[in-house]
């Protein structure tokens, strides 16, 4: 594998990464009252503060799965017309 298919590779799978580990960490933001630690009230809505933002970058994160879900339609579709 050259360094360049290899670079392509990890980026892809770095992509790919990100909007779950967002995902899961406005999940645990929100659960423990959306603020900060050591904070002295918590956030009144559970999607306040980090949890919002958590849930923005995972969402702003999602073009490369909606890519790859499209990507495997369209072969399975071709698979299909095929046989």
């Amino acid at each position: 594998m050259t360094s360049d298919s290899m670079h392509r590779h990890v980026t892809r799978w770095l992509s790919l990464a990100a909007a779950p580990v967002f995902a899961v960490m406005a999940v645990v933001s929100g659960s423990d009252g959306g603020g900060m630690p050591g904070m002295a009230m918590p956030e009144p809505s559970p999607l306040g503060g980090m949890a919002a933002m958590y849930v923005l970058m995972s969402i702003f994160h999602m073009p490369p799965w909606l890519k790859l879900v499209a990507r495997r339609r369209n072969s399975a579709r071709t698979a299909l017309l095929r046989h």
